[in-house]
């Protein structure tokens, strides 16, 4: 078995993952393309502006060595698979769309994407690491013999809220730029150069003062986070007014696939011997995923 890298027992997928992989990537992000077209300029350069944030983030990453690296895929620029600048692009127009539908306002709209987004990579991070789409150093971090059981299940926690603060900002600053009478077509620009400042804050000079300070590290960042935008997005379920849901097909496909796809892979690829909790909580966050999903769509039928 060829092993790419010495802290991994598992060696490269069948040479049909990567390509299929990509594939269905530029098939859903087409998808959301002519959607979006449909919906005009605003929501169409929201898109490609969360395509294009999703490179430049992954690019300054990986460069920055944050402690991470991708496999090779069919298309690529430099270091970086252009299929995770799709990925980054269809979960945030997607998430947005339900957001849109459902008339929430700006920060819980925003929290709200930021935690459909998470419950993707969630499922998503611990196979895909084990197929080696990505690499988490951990023998330049930790001993390299927990790289498959440290944190969650080797994937970083810091990872996890990296998500919720990327996905959040971009979403809010885009929405507070769209309120102006900004050229539309430069408001994503504004947007992606504005979040990346507030991402270098939260992540760097804030996160090294709480750590030095008060022993705050990434996982109570994350408790944290989460806590806070499941609050924000409760309150408001709560006070909303019921009404009919416009959920277009796009927004329960994307997630399902990624769910679905991911969630086959972990058999697939022999990973769920592996540990059984990690299999428990990959079922769950699959019922969880299917379960809000589900729910949506429910209303969407039942008010229409």
């Amino acid at each position: 078995m060829n092993r790419p890298f010495a802290d991994m027992p598992y060696g490269y997928p069948p040479a049909i993952c990567y390509p299929l992989t990509e594939i269905c990537m530029y098939i859903l992000f087409l998808g959301c393309l002519y959607y979006a077209w449909k919906q005009g300029i605003s929501k169409l350069a929201y898109l490609l502006g969360g395509f294009g944030f999703g490179l430049l983030l992954e690019y300054v990453n990986v460069k920055a060595n944050a402690g991470y690296r991708y496999g090779h895929f069919l298309l690529m620029i430099g270091d970086i698979p252009v299929g995770i600048g799709a990925g980054w692009g269809i979960i945030m127009y997607t998430s947005r769309l339900i957001t849109e539908s459902m008339n929430m306002r700006l920060w819980p709209a925003a929290a709200m994407e930021a935690l459909l987004a998470l419950s993707i990579d969630w499922s998503m991070d611990v196979v895909a690491y084990r197929l080696h789409m990505w690499h988490w150093n951990w023998e330049t971090i930790i001993n390299p013999s927990v790289a498959l059981s440290a944190q969650y299940f080797g994937v970083p926690w810091g990872n996890f809220y990296g998500w919720l603060c990327v996905v959040f900002f971009y979403s809010l600053f885009s929405r507070y730029l769209e309120k102006t009478r900004i050229w539309k077509i430069a408001i994503p620009l504004l947007a992606i150069l504005i979040s990346q400042i507030a991402l270098y804050v939260t992540l760097f000079p804030i996160s090294f003062f709480l750590k030095d300070h008060f022993n705050i590290l990434s996982a109570d960042k994350l408790v944290f986070t989460l806590l806070f935008f499941a609050t924000l997005t409760a309150i408001e379920i709560i006070k909303m007014k019921r009404q009919p849901l416009n959920l277009p097909f796009i927004t329960w496909l994307v997630p399902a696939w990624f769910h679905i796809y991911f969630f086959c892979w972990l058999f697939i690829g022999g990973f769920a011997a592996e540990n059984t909790w990690m299999t428990i909580l990959s079922v769950l966050s699959l019922l969880v995923g299917t379960l809000i999903h589900w729910l949506l769509i429910l209303n969407t039928k039942s008010r229409t």
